[in-house]
């Protein structure tokens, strides 16, 4: 039986979620926050982007999550920002292609959008006690 977009998008979202920290942010709890006042919104966060788009051949999990973040950084979409990192962690992405990814787009978006989305990272990486170069990530005061 083929699955529904619906149930295809609910399938991809599981996969790319962290489930085991309740303070991390979740596209279900974006669906959940807007219910009351955009009932559809779930819809085309579940059937469309995931079930549509994330489902998508042609470009692995990893490369859609690396198109996503630098395309939020370029929107300076921070809290969105946020659930990517988390997802590119939790799909495999190693911290050095995150950070390179935010890195690379100085020439493009420049300097402030960089170094915001870079602290963003630094809160991520605390939060999943992520690692990079060997050194642990300490949270920002």
């Amino acid at each position: 039986m083929e699955k529904t977009r619906y149930q295809q998008g609910v399938d991809i979202i599981n996969e790319i979620t962290v489930t085991d920290n309740k303070e991390i942010g979740t596209h279900m709890d974006i669906v959940a926050a807007f219910k009351d006042l955009a009932p559809d919104l779930e819809s085309y966060i579940v059937e469309f982007a995931f079930g549509d788009i994330y489902s998508r051949e042609g470009t692995t999990q990893q490369q859609k999550t690396m198109v996503t973040i630098a395309s939020l950084v370029t929107l300076g979409t921070e809290p969105q920002l946020e659930l990517h990192i988390n997802v590119g962690i939790t799909i495999g992405l190693t911290p050095q292609e995150i950070v390179g990814t935010i890195v690379h787009l100085i020439p493009y978006t420049g300097f402030p959008k960089v170094l915001n989305a870079l602290k963003i990272v630094k809160k991520v990486f605390a939060q999943r006690n992520v690692t990079i170069n060997d050194q642990e990530m300490q949270p920002q005061s």
